[in-house]
């Protein structure tokens, strides 16, 4: 075994998943749905945590699993979840009551990111994660930027599609669209992005205050 793929391996299985978000993982297989994995999801508390985070959005539910790893960074945050699968919001619910999450916590949206996104408040959230369908990634990272405030982060699980995205031959439209989304953003005066490669990947793209 090659030493990155040794470190890669140590990294995944260093993390230790609270019950309630195994449980939930196990009930998102079972659907069918393809949760974001505990390393990505341990990345994803540190940064509610470390922004103190009481306003978050999430595109994709991934049946809750990647809400509960969200909450768990910040344990006083309201939740925003939208899906357009009732049954994966159904599954985030359930989770959600076995954590003891208070209901006041979490509101569920039914629908097409696409349709709800744009008639949600600008410069109103601390986090908004993206991971719902990929060939909307662009779209929904333009949505994430504009709804948080400044300094809120955007974060995009799965930002490495596989080890597509480092494949210069691959150009099929989704590898592209990833790979264009992660060379402007880095290049971008109007945020902070960096890109870590535990897992499936996460790209984290923190806003820039206009008077810096």
């Amino acid at each position: 075994m090659a030493e990155s793929d040794a470190i890669r391996r140590y990294a995944l299985e260093a993390v230790v998943e609270p019950e309630s978000i195994e449980r939930a993982r196990a009930r998102a297989v079972e659907l069918g749905a393809d949760p974001i994995s505990a390393a990505v999801g341990a990345q994803i508390a540190v940064v509610t945590a470390a922004t103190a985070a009481l306003n978050i959005v999430e595109i994709g539910t991934g049946a809750g699993v990647s809400g509960l790893w969200l909450l768990h960074g910040s344990p006083r945050a309201t939740l925003t979840t939208i899906d357009i699968e009732p049954e994966h919001l159904a599954a985030a619910r359930t989770a959600f009551a076995e954590a003891k999450i208070p209901a006041a916590r979490s509101r569920f949206i039914t629908g097409r990111a696409a349709d709800v996104l744009p008639r949600m408040n600008e410069a109103s959230y601390d986090i908004v994660l993206v991971d719902a369908d990929p060939e909307g990634v662009i779209e929904y990272v333009e949505h994430g930027l504009r709804l948080v405030r400044a300094g809120g982060t955007v974060l995009v699980p799965r930002a490495l599609r596989g080890g597509a995205v480092a494949d210069p031959v691959r150009r099929d439209p989704i590898t592209t669209a990833f790979r264009s989304l992660i060379e402007e953003t880095q290049d971008s005066p109007a945020v902070l992005g960096a890109l870590s490669i535990v897992g499936e990947g996460l790209l984290q793209l923190t806003t820039v205050p206009a008077d810096c």
